[in-house]
């Protein structure tokens, strides 16, 4: 999604809750995340962004932060489910929004189905991601957490919470991105201190939905991470069972807060886009043979600790100015910034290496080293941006480079032959996520 953005607040009872809209569709579709959320950093560079946007290509998207988290008004104690069901009436009503489809993810997923329960004339239909309806064990629900786990579940988000690592190990596929740790790191605090985010935890225990899941009569599609390291499939597995009319769609993804970087991101969106408004898009027939490259910020969330926000942020527009710079430069296209790095294409391997090689050079003497990750491959073009598998090698193989250092896959050297590029062998590797083994390269 491109264009300005404007984010505003919705009076609900004594309280503000933050909210944007994106997109002009034909349908609404208001969404909300669990207890990471922030709707700036939802969309500034983040993995989310492209996601939302696809999202926001069909409808008229209305995401919003929960009471006491992110933008919207702090809490000194966590509301009642009831009380946030409140909160998205007057996030609809702000925004003229008679009827809409609910998409949560996690705990906003038992937000959801409440209000398509209790308001089932203004809830068109419900989409779970990695959903539940209660998280604590008892006799009629197995899969839940035991007391053990629960207490050590809370202790975890409140000991570890603002560094990125408990995003980071609910959602390892988005972590791995370029940029991605960082920005969970940012997340993490932005959506709430280390006490607000145990607080919440401890809510979505207490929080049980399960009696009025029968009463949900609105098409629901509960879609669950194959992978996910927090919940297992058994709970949406529950939803199905107990939701009239529901279907489960399973993903091949380890993602607990799905982002375009997630495994099966694209299914997941095609199936969203087809439940919502009963068609798909036309198949993707754009396509071209690409350089993608990816650099990014050496040890940059320690750094950005060091310098402190004002001088960080000098640091990176310095960063943004020379890689424009430099990739215009090689005729290359700068497809995003990702916070502390970025992705471009090029027309040749070549090309994307001589550029790599003098935007290292010249970020390094600014001090800012960097590391990068290169391959030849097809991709998707779609409108200004590209996916597909040789985007995920690029990524990969830029994830396992040092400070300085240049990595490629040995398409890229058997195409640079005769160009007087010279590389050094670092063996085979798996690329999480891409079948197989491949040969990684350093340009010397």
């Amino acid at each position: 999604m491109s264009g300005e953005r404007e984010v505003r607040y919705a009076d609900s009872g004594d309280l503000q809750i933050a909210y944007e809209v994106m997109g002009d569709g034909p349908i609404d579709v208001v969404m909300a995340y669990d207890w990471a959320s922030n709707i700036d950093l939802l969309r500034m560079g983040s993995p989310s962004d492209r996601l939302l946007g696809r999202i926001a290509d069909f409808s008229r998207l209305i995401l919003f932060d929960m009471r006491g988290v992110g933008l919207s008004d702090p809490v000194d104690q966590m509301p009642s489910l009831e009380v946030w069901v409140d909160d998205i009436q007057s996030v609809m009503d702000a925004v003229g929004s008679e009827r809409a489809a609910l998409v949560g993810n996690g705990q906003a997923a038992q937000l959801a189905l409440l209000f398509a329960a209790m308001h089932p004339r203004r809830a068109s239909a419900v989409v779970t991601v990695n959903g539940f309806a209660c998280l604590r064990r008892d006799p009629n629900y197995p899969c839940g957490f035991s007391h053990e786990e629960e207490k050590r579940a809370v202790a975890i988000v409140k000991e570890r919470w603002g560094a990125g690592n408990v995003l980071g190990f609910s959602s390892p596929d988005s972590a791995a991105s370029p940029g991605g740790h960082t920005w969970f790191e940012l997340i993490e605090r932005s959506a709430g201190s280390p006490r607000r985010a145990a607080i919440k935890q401890q809510r979505a225990f207490d929080v049980d939905v399960r009696d009025v899941l029968s009463a949900i009569t609105v098409p629901t599609l509960v879609t669950h991470s194959k992978h996910n390291r927090y919940i297992g499939i058994e709970h949406s597995q529950y939803l199905v069972d107990h939701i009239p009319g529901s279907r489960l769609l399973e993903l091949a993804a380890s993602d607990h807060v799905l982002s375009a970087a997630s495994e099966g991101a694209d299914v997941f969106l095609d199936a969203v886009e087809a439940f919502l408004t009963g068609h798909t898009r036309a198949p993707v027939l754009d396509r071209a043979l690409r350089t993608v490259a990816f650099t990014d910020i050496v040890d940059s969330t320690r750094r950005a600790s060091e310098l402190g926000d004002r001088h960080w942020r000098s640091l990176l527009e310095t960063h943004e100015s020379i890689a424009r710079r430099e990739v215009e430069s090689a005729r290359g296209s700068l497809i995003k910034f990702t916070g502390d790095g970025l992705m471009a294409t090029f027309d040749g391997p070549a090309r994307a290496v001589k550029c790599l090689q003098a935007l290292g050079a010249a970020l390094g003497a600014a001090g800012l080293p960097v590391r990068a990750g290169i391959h030849t491959g097809e991709v998707e073009l779609i409108g200004d941006d590209i996916g597909g598998i040789a985007v995920h090698i690029a990524a990969r193989i830029s994830a396992k480079a040092g400070a300085g250092e240049i990595l490629t896959s040995s398409t890229v050297r058997d195409l640079v032959a005769g160009s007087g590029l010279q590389f050094d062998d670092r063996g085979e590797h798996e690329l999480k996520g891409v079948p197989g083994t491949w040969r990684v390269l350093a340009v010397r």
